[in-house]
């Protein structure tokens, strides 16, 4: 999952470690140099402390002393030579000072090739603009102008860098999704939206196995009243679940579906409902109503956001529009076992503000997987 991006990630970590080593060892070389042309400036200083001791027996004529006060004010420097070589050499005294302590400063043009490699990767590999961006700063902040010690692995700190960054932009909002069904007043409502064809419905009925591995029961309801077929495949996934499954005929009243669902579920001491609804885009204004219906209708506990991570960067557009248009709570991506980008799993949290809930990861109901941002970017960073 996502191996794509875990080979571009693996190929920026090499990329900036070989660079820093590579400062490094020209912090050890300036360092050695200037530790020779201090030792060679302290023999000099010594050798004319010893001439200037001798008994000096010549008379010095006073044109001759003349001379030599002229020579001493020629030799005199300069008010008008430059700086330069006294900022430089303080600089070089800094780094070899750090390297003498066995540590060494990470410059920014130490990062600036690599980072550059990183932000093309992470677009190529359909990351939202903002999201990498902001990867890019956080790496930047946390190792430019930091002392690094020189004997500790410098793959480790780019690597901890790395995954700081992703962390922060994918740990957005989370929360445990089996901890609220627990708290929430019974019955709990979710309903789940979309765009069609994305695994909206089959997603409804892993979350229902998923909940009953859990000890939770679960209704099914149809709100999906509009396309032809809806009803036969959740059905299909009712049977096969032995779950109820509540439905209308087709063209009905979503609200009403989810509405009757709710009364089974009071009735019959049933956990939560999943609601299923008509796959719809962001502007489609009459199934946007339906929404709006359901909402003030039944007031749901929570709108669950399902698109594919395969999508990439159209996942990431929807997830912004479905959550301006109609607030969710957080997202299901369908279909991550055969994303090898990640850009979705990275960028959605970022730009809804809302967690990713849940992963699916195959076609079997077992096959979903509650989203964990530690776990996740631990396999894309580690070696």
């Amino acid at each position: 999952m996502f191996d794509g991006l875990k080979e571009k990630l693996g190929r920026f970590k090499s990329d900036a470690e070989e660079s820093v080593e590579e400062a490094a060892e020209d912090a050890e070389a300036e360092a050695e140099e200037a530790a020779a042309d201090a030792a060679a400036s302290e023999a000099g200083d010594d050798a004319e402390v010893a001439e200037s001791s001798e008994p000096d027996t010549e008379t010095v004529e006073p044109d001759a002393a003349e001379e030599s006060d002229a020579e001493s004010a020629s030799a005199e420097p300069s008010d008008s030579e430059p700086e330069d070589e006294d900022e430089s050499a303080a600089g070089l005294a800094s780094r070899a000072k750090s390297f003498a302590r066995g540590r060494v400063v990470i410059d920014e043009e130490d990062l600036e090739e690599p980072l550059r490699e990183l932000e093309l990767a992470l677009l190529s590999s359909d990351v939202e603009m903002s999201v990498a961006d902001e990867i890019l700063d956080a790496i930047r902040d946390d190792l430019v102008g930091e002392e690094r010690k020189f004997t500790e692995s410098t793959g480790s700190i780019v690597e901890d860098a790395l995954e700081d960054a992703l962390l922060s932009v994918i740990s957005v909002g989370q929360f445990d999704f089996l901890e609220r069904i627990e708290e929430s007043e019974k019955p709990v409502v979710v309903i789940f939206t979309g765009v069609n064809g994305v695994g909206k419905t089959t997603s409804i009925a892993k979350l229902s196995e998923y909940l009953a591995d859990h000890g939770f029961s679960s209704v099914l309801a149809n709100g999906d009243t509009y396309r032809a077929g809806a009803n036969e495949q959740i059905r299909e996934h009712a049977r096969n679940l032995d779950r109820k499954l509540i439905t209308h005929e087709q063209g009905g009243d979503p609200a009403a579906v989810i509405y009757d669902a709710v009364e089974y579920a009071e009735a019959n001491d049933v956990d939560v409902v999943l609601g299923d609804t008509a796959g719809r885009l962001h502007t489609s204004d009459d199934l946007m109503s339906q929404l709006e219906k359901i909402e003030r209708v039944v007031d749901p506990d929570m709108t669950v956001f399902v698109d594919e991570a395969v999508a990439g960067q159209d996942a990431v557009n929807r997830a912004r529009e479905f959550d301006s248009a109609a607030e969710i709570d957080g997202t299901i991506l369908t279909k991550a076992d055969a994303d090898s980008q990640g850009g979705a799993a990275i960028s959605v949290s970022h730009v809804t503000g809302k967690p990713i809930l849940f992963l699916g990861t195959g076609q079997g109901y077992d096959d979903i997987e509650r989203f964990d941002p530690e776990e996740l970017v631990a396999d894309l960073v580690e070696d």
